[in-house]
């Protein structure tokens, strides 16, 4: 088993930046993809970014070049670097891990955080 816990979320200006992290425990998460997923109030989950156990990354369109997804298999953590925020990426913001799978579909992970709330103002 794997247990995800977020951190980093919070209230940001439009344009501001903030890094969230996910620490992994229970086994390691270093031949696991981990990946950002995202709620906004009355939509459905959505796929934000992956990197598999390689390094490989994978991004949503809408987050390519804002956003930067990384991992640290030392001590057993994902990263995902969020920049130029807008205030429609306000939401709470999921991370996931899987052993494999389509990276951007929410039902190839086997294991979820509880989430960390992001609010953007304008």
């Amino acid at each position: 088993q794997v247990q995800l816990v977020e951190s980093g979320g919070g209230l940001v200006q439009a344009g501001g930046s903030l890094r969230l992290s996910c620490a992994a425990s229970g086994r390691t998460v270093k031949w696991l993809s981990m990946g950002w997923f995202r709620q906004a109030p009355g939509k459905e989950r959505s796929f934000v970014a992956a990197i598999n156990w390689s390094g490989t990354t994978y991004y949503a369109n809408s987050y390519r070049g804002r956003f930067t997804i990384s991992r640290d298999n030392a001590v057993n953590t994902g990263y995902l670097q969020m920049n130029s925020l807008k205030p429609e990426d306000t939401a709470v913001y999921y991370c996931a891990a899987t052993s494999g799978g389509t990276p951007a579909v929410a039902g190839s992970y086997d294991y979820w955080g509880q989430g960390t709330q992001v609010t953007v103002s304008s």
